[in-house]
């Protein structure tokens, strides 16, 4: 009798502790969430940073600076007329005003062009090109050629004609060739500065080899004149 009060004591204890620990059990579970994210269930939550575009490097960067075209004319040398000796006032000629200021203006219209071997313009000159293309804007009549060829086939000068306006001057055993301005200096294409006026001093007073005169017989029957001789003073 004692046994069977044991057994049912015993199988009451049981159920008791059961029926307790089924809604511990129940509350246990309920706490695990399904998820598909491999990150831990209770990490905080982090926000992503936000994309950001990333320009390849094989892409130019683009700035705010402007973009200058060179000009066709590359100009190296002086612009300046006041300081290139423009004025034909108080010179001596060597030919009439008239084709003087033609000269003139064929040099002047032509300063700090560039100089380039061989060439005679309009974007670039040699020493001979620009001498030929002056007395060619000017009227003269002969072929573009060296400056050895026009040493030779050009009229002597001696004294002050030596130093009028219009006169060619020789340099460096002919190797270069400019245009008397006046006693001070000349116009030349300078392989460094382009188109521009020189003093015969210095580098220049050195390497001189001599001068020479276009014939004005060069100019058509029309134009030729007898030349404007400077008053002596």
């Amino acid at each position: 009798m004692k046994l069977f009060r044991f057994v049912g004591l015993a199988v009451c204890f049981v159920f008791f502790a059961v029926s307790i620990a089924s809604p511990t059990f129940a509350q246990d579970r309920s706490r695990v969430a399904k998820t598909t994210s491999s990150r831990p269930i209770n990490q905080p939550t982090v926000t992503s940073a936000p994309l950001v575009k990333t320009l390849s490097s094989s892409k130019p960067v683009l700035t705010n600076e402007p973009i200058v075209q060179k000009p066709l004319i590359e100009k190296t040398g002086i612009n300046s007329p006041v300081s290139a000796m423009t004025s034909l006032a108080g010179r001596a000629l060597n030919y009439t005003a008239s084709t003087s200021g033609q000269m003139l203006g064929a040099i002047t219209s032509r300063f700090g062009i560039r100089y380039v071997y061989g060439a005679t313009g309009p974007n670039s000159y040699d020493c001979s090109g620009f001498v030929w293309q002056v007395f060619k804007d000017a009227g003269f009549k002969f072929d573009r050629s060296s400056a050895a060829t026009y040493w030779s086939e050009f009229g002597h000068v001696m004294g002050e004609e030596r130093f009028k306006f219009g006169t060619l001057v020789f340099f460096n055993g002919l190797g270069h060739v400019g245009i008397v301005a006046d006693n001070e200096g000349f116009y030349h294409a300078s392989s460094s500065k382009g188109i521009t006026y020189s003093k015969f001093e210095g580098y220049w007073a050195k390497r001189i080899t001599g001068f020479r005169k276009v014939p004005a017989g060069l100019l058509p029957a029309a134009t030729a004149a007898v030349p404007v001789i400077a008053e002596a003073k």
